[in-house]
């Protein structure tokens, strides 16, 4: 799973990627995505299977809609992605697009 955030002019930043998701965890967020609705920001991408590999992985996306709770090591990189892959945790119902800090904020102060 791609995680992206917004930022203060309302472009989808991309800060990292999650650890592979267990099969429940993958069905029921599968049951909360939907295509995109127009032309998505990561239009073209791809993503290696992780650190030193050089298999691709196909990427499928959809409406940034859905917020998922993830743990995540606190190193980035220059640009402020996480360094290392996120541990999901759940899926966020309750917490909409808008209510997630905007990429650049610290998620802690908020």
């Amino acid at each position: 799973m791609l995680l992206g955030r917004y930022d203060a002019a309302g472009g989808l930043q991309y800060t990292g990627r999650s650890t592979t998701l267990s099969p429940a965890a993958g069905r029921a967020l599968a049951g909360k995505l939907a295509p995109p609705r127009g032309a998505h920001p990561w239009e073209g991408w791809t993503s290696s299977g992780g650190w030193g590999t050089q298999r691709t992985l196909a990427v499928v996306l959809v409406e940034p809609e859905v917020v998922m709770e993830v743990a995540v090591d606190i190193a980035r990189d220059s640009a402020g992605r996480f360094r290392h892959a996120a541990r999901a945790h759940r899926i966020r119902t309750d917490v909409g697009v808008a209510q997630v800090p905007l990429f650049g904020e610290d998620p802690a102060s908020s």
